[in-house]
């Protein structure tokens, strides 16, 4: 069985695509899957994430890396399927014709919305994209401040919007400390654990 590619994108920078393909990839290699993640964003963040991981878990890093540009999407994809259960794409902060390929790949698309309003208008660049590429698309709610206003009115928005994923990501340290240490929060204790498991299985579900 080949696996399924889940592309992470969103025009606007900041919105934590990176955070998010890390979180998952280490939330699915806990489930036991065979994860790979590919970057095809010039900046090279997961990159540098990857080569930590190697150095902190020499032996065990349970994750696989490649690169590539726009247009080599469509290659690294088909080499992954072939070896990993779930391939996460992550992708540069922009909307224009060199995210296509990465969508086309797609079995579902994660559109990470920040807590302001500000990253929710920048939603509907990705969502008209996806359309045309007829793509699914799940919206995920990423370093929020639970219990405030500006939350509430963030993801009642972005509901408007298409689908939302339930499970959402707080605002904690957790997440950046983990990532300046090649880990992710699954590799920890805490909130921010229960977290990215939650939203682990929600996507695994949306896939089936």
């Amino acid at each position: 069985m080949t696996g399924r590619v889940i592309t992470v994108a969103q025009q606007k920078g900041g919105a934590g695509k990176t955070t998010l393909v890390v979180n998952l990839a280490v939330a699915f290699a806990a489930r036991g899957l065979r994860v790979g993640v590919l970057d095809t964003d010039p900046q090279g963040s997961l990159g540098r994430w990857f080569m930590a991981r190697r150095a902190a878990l020499p032996a065990g890093a349970g994750v696989e890396f490649s690169t590539a540009s726009a247009w080599g999407v469509g290659y690294e994809c088909e080499k992954m399927r072939k070896a990993a259960d779930i391939v996460l794409v992550d992708t540069p902060p922009k909307v224009d014709a060199d995210l296509r390929p990465a969508l086309r790949e797609a079995d579902l698309v994660l559109v990470p919305v920040s807590g302001s309003m500000v990253d929710l208008w920048a939603v509907d660049g990705v969502m008209d994209l996806v359309n045309r590429e007829g793509r699914r698309a799940l919206i995920v709610l990423n370093r929020m401040r639970p219990g405030t206003r500006l939350t509430a009115e963030v993801a009642k928005a972005a509901e408007a919007l298409g689908g939302v994923a339930v499970a959402r990501l707080a605002t904690r340290v957790a997440y950046a400390e983990t990532l300046g240490q090649g880990l992710g929060v699954a590799e920890t204790r805490g909130l921010a654990a229960a977290e990215a498991a939650a939203l682990a299985d929600e996507i695994l579900a949306a896939l089936e």
